[in-house]
């Protein structure tokens, strides 16, 4: 089941301010396969966005803290909450003031410098209590509506909503999903637990629905720990704390739009944060916090937003060091607090979730990221990526249990499929048998699952198939299929190495740099079942898949050349020149296509090019403590 549990929609102020229209019910309208409407550029609702195939499963998750500010600003303008300043200039369709709107309310409400959060003085013009509990119940209310409950089972829909909390732009998100409709009265959010307290979120969800509500079930997943300046994963304080979080938490979301925190590899340092592994300059932020979005007119504003060398940059940032500070915690206190299995989301902020297709990018941010602004002040933002659930059928209750039992996988915003299983006992041959997956089920436990160390090496069986693609815009063959494994030694250090297991890196296969089709080939199928050749059976260690497509051409780069600009050109810079002196003849300010030419040689991330990914949930061995 592919989905997409990260979307805001115009109940979250972020996504309002920026001229975005679109309810929840147009959310899943769009995630059905239905168009809706965009704003442009110049904040004109006359853009048409439609995704190219429909979603399994969807869930809005606005901003809790705002839903009642929101709802007062935009809703009844008989009432006198509706006119103060910051609303009316929410409302605005002059860009710098919905700028200045945004501002106020990330000030107030998501950032405040001092951890005193306090509700925006419009609460004292109007209800704000009453006002949040009408837009948690639109949101249940739309959830509902395009829930498919016949036997069709065509659209799942979660009631879910945006935990916001960013200390001085430290990004400690989570988004909260519920498991049905029996769900909290409202959305709880920070202004309910304080900032930097994620413990007291899960203490309130276990007060307000695990114990409170017969029949309520909820997790929270974190999302971009690499904006977090190393605080989404603070060590437990103590036994209850780590295993709430085993509980609350059993994923994590790899990659979304804000970039990609499986791990950090800087190629201007020539190293890579605490890896080797030169794939993981992936989709990377070059700052370590939310303050990354705050470019303007072709140029960064802030020096929040001022790039972070390695040295600097928290380690537990990236999810593969978390997995392996994982393994050496268990060691010290008997717990393994870090267990999450992998998706990815989009945090579209244009109600259009899984709107993750680089070649069909409108943008996650109203008319901030729209038509040239994308590419002018959102350059190094990508679409996002999917989460990929398995589950008996397309339901709520099967989708919720494979969350839990993380049987995921996370992809960069391609459908390949992916198998992943561990098991003493797996026959060599299954990639031959039509009956694989039963009978890996049968032998073994699926991504997300754990075993206890034997003597000899489980048997890992590892299978992908490219994604088809759509009707005139075929799925690329995949290149090569990697194990990523990390583990603890004796000494209590930890260590991770990547095995490349299927496939080839060497296969030759690129794009015209002219006009960004695929050239070469790659595998339409991978298979194998892979033994450790470095296996201990006295370390713990996990293993997780990655798997690579073969390249294909930037989000970026597709749009740079819709406009005239191929950052493969020699002369890529007279033709940004021009294309930008046009643009600013009919108003636009700055520099717009500057970065199409930036040199990927000078550059510690970016590429005109990248490889889409998929990323699957681990599967842990643990050593034999006996």
């Amino acid at each position: 089941m592919f989905g997409d549990l990260h979307v805001h929609t115009s109940y979250s102020f972020d996504s309002y301010v920026s001229s975005q229209r679109n309810d929840p019910s147009a959310a899943y309208r769009y995630a059905k396969g239905e168009a809706i409407t965009l704003p442009d550029a110049d904040g004109e609702q006359t853009l048409t966005a439609r995704i190219q195939r429909p979603l399994d499963f969807t869930a809005v998750t606005d901003h809790a803290e705002f839903l009642g500010p929101i709802n007062l600003c935009t809703q009844d303008s008989s009432k006198l909450a509706y006119w103060f300043p910051v609303c009316i200039a929410g409302r605005s369709d002059w860009y710098i003031v919905q700028l200045l709107a945004a501002q106020y309310w990330t000030r107030v409400g998501v950032v405040d410098d001092n951890n005193q959060k306090g509700e925006s003085m419009v609460c004292a013009l109007g209800d704000c209590g009453a006002a949040h509990r009408e837009a948690w119940g639109g949101i249940r209310a739309a959830a509902e509506e395009h829930y498919d409950r016949s036997d069709e089972c065509s659209f799942t829909t979660f009631v879910g909503y945006e935990y916001t909390d960013a200390p001085n732009y430290s990004n400690l998100h989570r988004n909260v999903i519920f498991r049905n409709d029996k769900v909290t009265d409202t959305a709880i959010s920070t202004y309910d637990t304080g900032s930097e307290n994620v413990p007291e979120l899960w203490r309130q969800l276990r007060d307000q629905c695990i114990e409170g509500i017969a029949g309520c079930d909820v997790l929270a997943i974190p999302h971009n720990s690499n904006l977090s300046r190393g605080l989404m994963f603070p060590d437990p304080r103590n036994e209850q704390e780590a295993n709430e979080r085993l509980f609350f938490e059993p994923l994590v979301e790899l990659v979304q739009h804000k970039a990609a925190s499986e791990c950090r590899y800087d190629r201007l340092a020539g190293r890579g944060l605490d890896t080797a592994d030169e794939l993981c300059d992936f989709e990377q932020a070059e700052a370590d916090n939310l303050a990354m979005l705050g470019t303007l007119y072709g140029k960064v504003r802030t020096d929040e937003a001022r790039p972070v060398d390695l040295d600097s940059f928290g380690r537990r940032n990236m999810v593969r060091n978390v997995l392996k500070d994982g393994l050496a915690l268990e060691k010290q206190t008997g717990i393994n607090p870090f267990k999450p299995g992998f998706i990815g989301s989009t945090d579209t902020h244009s109600a259009s979730p899984g709107g993750a297709e680089e070649n069909n990018y409108t943008g996650h941010l109203g008319r901030r990221d729209a038509g040239y602004r994308n590419v002018q002040d959102h350059f190094f933002d990508n679409p996002g990526g999917l989460a990929v659930i398995w589950a008996e059928e397309n339901s709520r209750d099967a989708i919720f249990e494979g969350m839990r039992r993380r049987e995921a996988y996370a992809t960069s915003g391609t459908r390949p499929i992916v198998r992943f299983f561990a098991g003493q006992d797996l026959d060599p041959a299954l990639c031959d048998d039509p009956d694989m997956a039963t009978k890996a089920y049968a032998a073994g436990v699926p991504r997300g699952g754990e075993l206890t160390a034997a003597a000899q090496s489980p048997a890992f069986l590892v299978s992908a198939t490219k994604d088809p693609g759509v009707p005139g815009y075929p799925g690329l063959d995949l290149q090569r299929v990697q194990v990523i494994k990390g583990w603890l030694d004796a000494g209590g250090n930890t260590h991770e190495r990547v095995y490349d297991v299927a496939g080839s890196a060497d296969n030759g296969a690129g794009v015209d740099p002219q006009t960004c089709k695929p050239t070469g080939s790659g595998y339409k199928n991978l298979c194998t079942v892979w033994r450790d050749p470095q296996y201990n059976p006295d370390e713990s260690a996990f293993y997780y898949v990655r798997v690579l497509e073969n390249p294909s051409c930037r989000w970026s780069t597709l749009q740079c050349q819709a406009s005239g600009v191929n950052p493969f050109a020699g002369n890529c810079a007279e033709q940004a020149a021009a294309q930008t002196a046009q643009l600013q003849d009919q108003g636009a300010i700055g520099d717009v296509f500057g970065r199409c030419c930036l040199d990927p040689v000078a550059q510690p991330f970016y590429s005109p090019t990248l490889q889409e990914r998929a990323w699957t949930s681990p599967i842990w061995i643990n050593a034999n403590k006996e």
